[in-house]
């Protein structure tokens, strides 16, 4: 019963540390045009996905953005150790979907979007 009740408790730990590692809200890089996004992530059937929340302009001003509320990042499997893969990230501005990775170290969280064997790569800052 002990064992039982042991291994019970070391998975459900396992899940809460699972769930902590890539919650909350990460500040984007900004693109061409200075902007900035709020992208808040969650749980989405066992895997992450990562919602853009608000938009803010080059002075810091928050903006209307028709893409707040859509998944910029979908079906994320963690792999451990911080690693994140198999989803993909969408750029809203130039309405593609890629191949996407991350690692998450400490707040930063290394957003990788990839075409076949080249990536480029976003540093998002935890805020949240």
């Amino acid at each position: 019963m002990k064992t039982i009740a042991f291994a019970t408790l070391a998975l459900l730990a396992g899940t809460m540390a699972h769930a902590d590692g890539i919650s909350g809200i990460f500040q984007t890089q900004a693109n061409d045009e200075g902007n900035i996004g709020m992208v808040q992530f969650y749980d989405c059937g066992g895997k992450f996905c990562g919602k853009l929340v608000k938009s803010f302009d080059a002075a810091g001003n928050e903006i209307s953005s028709p893409h707040t509320g859509k998944n910029i990042v979908a079906n994320m499997s963690d792999d451990g150790g911080g690693k994140f893969s198999g989803g993909t990230i969408w750029d809203p501005g130039a309405d593609k979907t890629y191949r996407s990775k991350m690692e998450l170290k400490g707040a930063n969280l290394a957003v990788s979007g990839c075409v076949a064997i080249i990536c480029r790569t976003q540093n998002w800052i935890k805020v949240q």
